[in-house]
């Protein structure tokens, strides 16, 4: 058993525990041994108290086999969840083969960039964070962020008919590829061309855009650029990325890296509402410029970053980037807190904005927030029309929600558990994070006295028992819709931990 398998075992039964999927955790018990749970092959695994947002953790001291864990899935899983079941063995075979195959390459490339020092930092809590289902080896080397690769974009002409409302009629200046001799293929780009557009296409999603009716790919490849965080987003130049489909999903089988008609439209104002509530220190990404051709894997949208040094707030998380940076975790924090318990006291919003989409941005001597990827946010309607804000069209309704523990479950889930936490506490001694946290979101909410919503707020952070955590393996992969009931798999709840804020 290789340390990969160990370290990728305990990591999915410490999930399963967390989500308590079958029931799991009424099989942990205590012995005069201690803590711990029975396998299906028999074994008692010992547990360790839970850090953060669960109770029990696997023993930092036992080797699991990775077979034991999924063995245990399938004796506590319902007949229903077979499809599931088999699907998240997929993600747990591809997630070991990746790390095993970043082990064998040396790890972290040799002066990688901050995109990828993010890449090779494992999800806070879905184990299987690094699964591509379905990509060879070769496939990851080639597009995966974490080895640091550049590559080639692939081209589509589209009709131009086929263009969703709103969406953009020619790529900006300096993406459109410069071909000699193919006058034809440049000519696509002219914005007075009558019948067709160029749409970038990512080379692992060229063989669904060759299915797609009145769509041709074109056999050139132009354009280098580098995968993100993200993977479907690419670095073109330092300040202009890309957003591109892929057929894959990542963090869940449910979650396809597909561009659904709708979401860039729906990230766009997203993006126009945060600008009108942004507090001081919080810049927005330009997310504006957009295309969507009808289907799922014919879409792109343009990221335009400021100027400054950026650095991924997953990326904090490697090794020597907190000591290269200095003293930033307070300055990154009450930015953080203060801008969030804002936008959901005042405006009732709250954002999606985990480690992955946010940014430290870095501008002569100050520090900022950078926000960018919107998509995914909850806004109360009539708290907006109470501050006089007109409430966006969004095409998702889903995104409007006047259910304020709704937006409580999103900030706790989100702002707090992802972006703060995970954080600071792989930072920091537990008690110092916990104080720097606590004392933080604290002062953020005290500027707001008695009000109703700063009043939920603390209940249900500062003061609550239990912090409230999503089942994202249920939801995402082992449990169908139909049974789970959930409208969105990235707000399904249903699992709590203990409370790292409160005092000892």
């Amino acid at each position: 058993m290789s340390s990969r398998e160990a370290y990728l075992a305990a990591r999915v039964l410490d999930a399963l525990l967390r989500e308590d999927y079958g029931g799991l955790a009424s099989r942990v018990t205590r012995t005069k041994d201690g803590v711990g749970m029975l396998l299906a092959d028999g074994r008692w695994v010992r547990l360790s108290p839970g850090v953060l947002f669960q109770d029990f953790v696997v023993a930092a001291d036992e080797r699991l086999g990775l077979e034991q864990v999924l063995e245990t899935i399938v004796e506590v899983a319902a007949p229903e969840d077979a499809e599931g079941v088999a699907a998240f063995f997929e993600e747990c075979v591809a997630a070991l083969a990746a790390l095993e195959l970043h082990d064998e390459r040396g790890g972290v490339p040799r002066a990688p960039s901050y995109e990828t020092l993010a890449a090779s930092v494992d999800h806070p809590v879905y184990p299987t964070s690094r699964a591509r289902v379905g990509l060879s080896e070769s496939e990851l080397l080639a597009y995966a962020p974490e080895f640091g690769p550049s590559f080639e974009l692939r081209w589509a002409v589209v009709p131009r008919r086929a263009l969703a409302p709103g969406s953009a009629a020619r790529l900006p200046a300096g993406l459109v590829p410069d071909w000699p001799g193919h006058a034809d293929e440049a000519l696509l780009s002219a914005p007075d061309h009558p019948d067709e557009v160029l749409f970038p296409v990512h080379p692992l999603t060229v063989d669904e855009v060759r299915k797609i009716d009145g769509v041709r790919v074109l056999d050139e490849a132009a354009v280098t650029v580098r995968p993100t965080l993200s993977m479907r987003t690419v670095e073109v130049f330092p300040r202009l990325h890309l957003k591109l489909p892929l057929p894959i999903s990542t963090l869940g089988a449910r979650n396809r890296r597909s561009i659904k008609a709708g979401t860039l439209a729906d990230g766009a104002r997203a993006e126009l509402l945060l600008r009108e509530l942004a507090g001081p220190g919080v810049v927005l990404a330009d997310e504006q410029t957009w295309a969507h051709a009808g289907h799922e894997h014919l879409a792109w949208m343009v990221r335009r970053l400021p100027e400054g040094e950026i650095v991924p707030v997953a990326a904090l998380g490697a090794p020597g980037v907190l000591e290269e940076l200095g003293d930033v975790l307070p300055g990154y924090l009450r930015l953080l807190l203060r801008w969030n318990v804002r936008l959901f006291v005042r405006y009732g919003v709250a954002l999606e904005a985990h480690q992955q989409n946010l940014a430290l941005l870095f501008r002569g001597d100050g520090l900022e927030l950078l926000v960018k990827d919107n998509d995914g946010l909850l806004a109360s309607p009539s708290r907006l029309r109470a501050a006089g804000v007109a409430v966006p069209e969004f095409a998702d309704e889903r995104m409007l929600n006047d259910d304020p523990h709704a937006l409580a479950d999103v900030f706790v889930t989100i702002t707090l558990h992802l972006a703060c936490a995970a954080v600071v506490f792989g930072a920091l001694p537990h008690d110092r994070a916990a104080a720097l946290l606590r004392d933080t979101l604290a002062e953020a909410l005290d500027e707001y006295g008695d009000d109703p919503m700063a009043r939920l707020l603390r209940a249900r952070t500062l003061d609550a028992a239990r912090l409230t955590g999503k089942s994202m393996i249920t939801a995402g992969t082992l449990v169908s819709k139909r049974r789970s009931g959930a409208r969105d798999v990235n707000k399904f709840y249903g699992t709590s931990g203990p409370n790292y804020l409160r005092r000892a």
